[in-house]
């Protein structure tokens, strides 16, 4: 049998290829590959970058008043239906640049402002924005993984953005004690209907950039219902190793030759310190030299031995440092009764100051706790809880956990003058870091601020 093809004409041939050659080009035309906004564009542009909802009906935000002039700024507010973003350069330097959705209308935009695909972006001097504009002429990549969670919270709700440049300009002296942080993002939920009270905090965060894993499994660090520091305690810390915090400074030559020659801390003494459960808590002092004293807890297990070789190293280097030991009866006052298996130490200044020094705190139930401390020692008898024990679960570690006393840390000068006043004016911060031994953890968190009469 032979299949014979009908005997089209020659005209209607060629009309049927050009139609089968030209629709997949239509529809191309049509439904063009999708293109990255102006938002993912901006982002490894950004040190620091974070989302507001627009409320036409409420007064013109400054910065739109600031970059735009205000009559200007007054017909584009009242046309914002979404979001709108503020941000800062990626090299940290300058005031925050304005990006909002671009309007339907273009002639409305004033002269000197810069249009990247859908969003308007003002710039606040013409240096910054030329700057900004060489930067995006560069290729940009496609957004994944951490940075495309991020950009997605960041323009479907109140967020914040932050690269390891933006957390060193907020965190000043501190940033070294964040790297297992360096670039995340936060979801910003408003507590207190109109009267602002406080904000929930949820999001992730990575020890390094680029970070293409996926969340880990399970649900987010959970806070309890209410949190509240012991009384006179500015800060908190507990986890189950201080690695994530100690880990970049101890790999710094500049730290770590310093601590082994001085105090005895070699690598196999640093190593020991930083895989144990631990509490470290800052206290305020209302008299004496010191404004605040320090105290850390080490859940130490029953081995103990290479601990007493520790404390004996340490020990001798306070006094290479002319500090000198408290006696016995000033020593067992704070510490208790003396122990020669757990023996308690206290050191002073020629003033007769005490400075520092450790003893061995008894817990329920379990073995006995290190406490080193710095500055006059704990009381005995306050509120202590103990730290908290290497819980795993699904594969996972324990969460690091921080509360903190903004307001009086920053009265006392002791909170990063970089961060949002909204932060250093908290009553108090409470934040949940999980996994702690994984390159990316989910953070949840509670920010409380005072109430009205206190603002």
């Amino acid at each position: 049998m032979v299949l014979r093809l009908p005997g089209w004409p020659l005209r209607t041939t060629s009309l049927l290829t050009a139609v089968l050659l030209l629709a997949p080009a239509v529809g191309l035309w049509m439904a063009p590959r999708p293109r990255a906004t102006g938002l993912e564009r901006l982002l490894p542009q950004v040190s620091l970058l974070q989302s507001f909802p627009s409320a036409p009906e409420r007064p013109v935000p400054q910065l739109w008043r600031q970059r735009l002039g205000a009559r200007a700024a007054q017909g584009l507010w009242r046309e914002q239906r979404n979001l709108w973003w503020q941000f800062w350069a990626r090299d940290g330097d300058g005031d925050a640049f304005l990006a909002f959705a671009r309007p339907r209308q273009a002639a409305r935009l004033p002269a000197g402002v810069l249009t990247l695909d859908d969003l308007v972006v003002v710039a606040p001097d013409p240096l910054s924005r030329r700057q900004l504009q060489d930067q995006l002429a560069a290729a940009s990549r496609q957004r994944r993984g951490l940075e495309r969670r991020c950009l997605d919270r960041l323009q479907q709700e109140q967020a914040v953005y932050w690269s390891p440049i933006g957390l060193a300009e907020l965190t000043g002296p501190l940033a070294p004690l964040l790297q297992h942080g360096r670039q995340g993002c936060l979801s910003l939920t408003p507590r207190g209907g109109r009267v602002l009270n406080g904000l929930d905090l949820s999001g992730e965060a990575a020890a390094s950039t680029g970070v293409l894993a996926p969340l880990p499994a399970g649900p987010p660090p959970q806070l309890p219902a209410a949190v509240e520091l012991s009384p006179g305690v500015l800060l908190e810390l507990s986890g189950p190793s201080l690695a994530p915090l100690l880990n970049s400074l101890l790999a710094r030559q500049l730290i770590r030759e310093p601590l082994a020659a001085r105090y005895g801390l070699g690598d196999s003494q640093t190593k020991l310190l930083t895989t144990v459960p631990f509490r470290l808590r800052v206290r305020s002092i209302p008299q004496g030299p010191f404004q605040a004293a320090l105290d850390l807890q080490l859940a130490v297990g029953r081995e103990r031995r290479p601990w007493a070789e520790l404390l004996r190293e340490l020990r001798q280097g306070l006094l290479d440092q002319n500090l000198q030991e408290a006696p016995a009866q000033l020593t067992t006052r704070a510490a208790g009764p003396r122990s020669q298996a757990l023996p308690a130490a206290q050191f002073l200044r020629d003033d007769g100051t005490v400075v520092g020094g450790w003893r061995w705190q008894s817990s329920q139930g379990g073995e006995p706790q290190l406490q080193l401390f710095l500055g006059p020692p704990p009381l005995l008898g306050l509120p202590s809880a103990a730290p908290a024990e290497p819980v795993r679960a699904a594969g996972q570690a324990a969460p690091l956990r921080l509360n903190l006393a903004p307001a009086a840390l920053s009265r006392l000068g002791l909170m990063p003058p970089e961060l949002p006043q909204l932060v250093r004016g908290a009553e108090q911060l409470d934040l949940r870091l999980s996994p702690a031994n994984q390159p990316l953890s989910q953070l949840s968190g509670r920010l409380r601020l005072p109430g009205p009469g206190a603002r």
